[in-house]
């Protein structure tokens, strides 16, 4: 549907007027089929007089699901994408608002009389067609399947989604019906018009963001259409790969790239590999679309090497992207790569028992912080996202307390007990949640937060703490920054990196490296 040009979403938004058109014009003449179409509702308001249960249960429904009903929930979610997507903002609201608006104007012109079988109590009188109850819930269900296709990757998710808005849908029209306030024609009626108002919407004003270039002075760059770029792309991140391939090659293309290279990470090499071979090709830039974990090989392979890296998020908590304000929506974040601007961030190296040296850039734990990554259901993650790591996240909140130590800068070490212990070089979780709000990507340092609640009801306390950003630090909530952090546990522990479990241990020593890498940012 997003895909759409608009010259078809103009013919599906005129198809669907004409629809109405014809639903209405043959349900006042009394047409068949329409005509015995709507003698069903002479039967649906019967089989509610006979059961007092029933017509309390829909007028229920008609009180809550009124034109409010519609505008406030359209303009809730409206305010929820206003920061990060305008347009789809503006759309989401300005689309339910006008829709209900010009139905009333057209409710007036046809004047269309109630059913004459319509249950006496709360008689309503004025014009019945089209629908407004139908209407209202249509068009708000429209507009928010179209924000629920721009921003829900998992397909299975999608398909609850839309599954619920019809549901919604179907018991609002029954409400109107079952109520004898509408002829069944009416509320077929007002579906089409809203639909008519959602395609109608998508052509005069995409909810699409614009390319962040638009209107803005080209940054100085190398000759237009020789600009190689490499994409390095996890498979098992995209529904399609090659519908992937034909987006990410299709923009490119505008944007004055050469057709890019691509390298499918494996089980066995989740990006380094990639990587080096994109450094070998001689790219400009490298595009990378998964996770954190599979950004983390990607830029940790690039590391000091000047080459610009692009991130597309395609994992469940993208908590690099969320921090560097790249939009989650796919289209987006493609866009920030291929025309934004390069910032240096850092990159945290990191050393341990039984462990590799490597790199991190979100966030390393120990503790209740680790144990929540090992914890999540792979199954449960891929059908429901990042709250699999709320369920997670409950069954592992009284986690042995761990005895630690800590140096910061190369200091004496200091006792302390936790249940987890993070090191950030980055401030913010999902949800925006503040878990080190000081922390920034390009500062030179790394923050260290320690969270000890020692009863099941103390984990209350401290999420007001964290939330309200307060800076007093004690048992409950402990910080330290600096540049380099060495941790020690009296025994192993688990731990993670970006969001991946890595082996159990005792010790992690981190050192935060300035400015290491290149990575687009928006302008």
């Amino acid at each position: 549907m997003l895909d759409l040009s608009r010259r078809a979403l103009l013919l599906w938004a005129a198809s669907l007027f004409a629809l109405c058109a014809l639903i209405g014009i043959a349900g006042i003449n009394a047409w068949p089929p329409v005509s015995t179409f709507d003698e069903l509702g002479r039967e649906a308001a019967a089989v509610t007089a006979e059961h007092r249960w029933l017509l309390d249960f829909w007028h229920v429904v008609e009180v809550v699901t009124e034109w409010y009903f519609a505008v406030g929930v359209a303009l809730l979610v409206a305010a929820g994408l206003f920061r990060a997507y305008l347009r789809a903002a503006v759309y989401v609201l300005g689309v339910v608002v006008v829709t209900l608006l010009v139905r009333r104007g057209l409710v007036l012109l046809v004047d269309r009389d109630r059913p004459e079988w319509q249950l006496t109590s709360w008689l309503h009188e004025s014009p019945a067609y089209p629908s407004g109850h139908a209407t209202g819930i249509a068009v708000l269900a429209g507009v928010i399947a179209v924000v629920v296709t721009m921003f829900v990757r998992r397909r299975g998710i999608r398909r609850l989604a839309y599954t619920g808005l019809v549901l919604l849908v179907v018991l609002v029209s029954a409400d109107r019906v079952f109520l004898g306030r509408h002829y069944p024609s009416d509320v077929l009626g007002g579906i089409a018009f809203a639909a008519g108002f959602v395609f109608l919407g998508m052509a005069l004003y995409t909810p699409l963001p614009a390319s962040q270039a638009v209107g803005r002075r080209p940054l100085v760059d190398s000759v237009r259409g020789n600009r190689r770029i490499a994409v390095v792309l996890n498979p098992i991140k995209v529904e399609s790969v090659d519908q992937f391939k034909t987006m990410v090659t299709t923009m490119a293309k505008e944007s004055g790239w050469k057709t890019p290279t691509w390298h499918l990470t494996t089980v066995d090499d989740p990006g380094r590999g990639m990587a080096r071979a994109a450094q070998e090709e001689g790219a400009d830039l490298v595009l990378v679309c998964g996770g954190d974990g599979t950004v983390r090989e990607v830029c940790s392979a690039l590391a000091g090497t000047g080459i610009a890296i692009g991130i597309v998020p395609g994992g469940t908590g993208n908590l690099l992207a969320r921090n560097l304000s790249i939009p989650l929506y796919i289209r987006a974040a493609i866009d920030v790569a291929l025309t934004g601007q390069d910032q240096a961030i850092d990159l945290v190296e990191v050393t341990g028992d039984n462990l590799e040296d490597t790199n991190f850039l979100v966030m390393a734990g120990m503790g209740f912080d680790a144990a929540i990554m090992s914890g999540v259901n792979e199954d449960i993650k891929k059908r429901i996202g990042w709250m699999a790591y709320v369920l997670s996240a409950f069954k592992s909140l009284m986690f042995p307390a761990m005895r630690l130590e800590i140096s910061i800068d190369g200091g004496e070490f200091t006792k302390h007990r936790a249940r987890t212990v993070v090191v950030g070089n980055v401030g913010y979780l999902q949800a925006n949640m503040p878990l080190l709000p000081a922390a920034a990507l390009d500062d030179g340092l790394v923050d260290v937060v320690l969270l000890y609640p020692q009863r099941f009801w103390s984990w209350l306390p401290l999420a007001i703490r964290v939330l309200s950003k307060r800076p007093r630090t004690d048992d409950l909530v402990n910080r330290m920054t600096g540049a380099s952090v060495v941790i020690r546990t009296n025994h192993d522990q688990p731990r993670q990196l970006d969001g991946d479990t890595i082996s159990e241990g005792r010790e992690l020593r981190m050192k935060c490296l300035p400015g290491r890498l290149l990575v687009r940012v928006p302008r």
